[in-house]
């Protein structure tokens, strides 16, 4: 179980930004937490982008589903949750390194 934070990205198609958004979540403040990707099925190599950072880092996890919809990758990360609060960020989003830090 995670105590903190879990982030849920829905991954659909989005190549060029993934690795900056994932990477500015990684560089979050805080330490509790974990970055759930869910890959929705995609066709441009995002999976493998997924699948790259969960081996590189245990912060990481990734789910692989075939191409459902936005909402249902939403709901797939929120059924796979195991943490105390769930942070919401779309794949082509970017946020501050403190941005879970400053939350009340």
């Amino acid at each position: 179980m995670i105590d903190g934070t879990q982030h849920f990205i829905p991954v659909y198609n989005t190549k060029t930004c993934l690795g900056r958004c994932v990477e500015l979540l990684l560089s979050q403040t805080i330490e509790d937490y974990e970055v759930i990707l869910v890959d929705d099925g995609s066709t441009d190599g995002s999976g493998c982008i997924c699948d790259e950072y969960a081996q590189r880092d245990g912060h990481v996890r990734v789910i692989h589903q075939e191409h459902s919809g936005l909402s249902a990758a939403r709901l797939t990360g929120i059924r796979a949750s195991r943490g105390a609060y769930l942070g919401f960020v779309d794949s082509d989003d970017y946020v501050e390194p403190d941005f879970y830090e400053s939350l009340p």
